[in-house]
């Protein structure tokens, strides 16, 4: 008895996690497209900017920033994406038991999309990290020989 109130409250309270995962994983796609526009940016005249400037612990700090925001990019939605996939299957997998199959293949169908939108983000803060990764030591490199 105690048992089964306890997994009823588990259960509801893991529940209520996915809007709120599926939330997140929308606003890190939105980041990922606005880092990803930033980074371009960076590219083609931010970076020559600043190694004009000639302030490598300005160039430093920004990079320190900037590669951190794309790190937390790139792990953060790829977790999201797998809660928002595992959350959804418990009450689908009952509703299969229970004879209700198109509640089944709609709770796949959140799963499947959730775990693609963690892993778009995902993807896309690992590319820029490792863009601005190099473009940063490349702009530190010019400046030390440039010293």
């Amino acid at each position: 008895m105690i048992e089964n109130i306890s997994y009823a409250w588990l259960h509801d309270g893991v529940s209520l996690l996915l809007a709120p995962a599926l939330l997140a994983l929308l606003a890190a796609c939105a980041i990922a497209a606005l880092e990803a526009g930033i980074a371009v940016g960076e590219r083609f005249s931010g970076l020559a900017k600043l190694r004009a400037a000639g302030n490598a612990a300005r160039v430093q700090a920004l990079a320190r920033h900037r590669l951190e925001r794309a790190d937390l990019l790139a792990r953060i939605p790829p977790m999201l994406g797998l809660m928002a996939t595992i959350i959804p299957l418990g009450p689908g997998l009952a509703a299969l038991g229970q004879g209700n199959p198109a509640q089944l293949a709609s709770a796949v169908t959140v799963a499947f999309d959730a775990t693609v939108l963690g892993l778009v983000a995902g993807i896309a803060g690992l590319v820029i990290g490792k863009l601005r990764r190099r473009w940063y030591e490349e702009t530190l490199d010019a400046m030390e020989q440039a010293a």
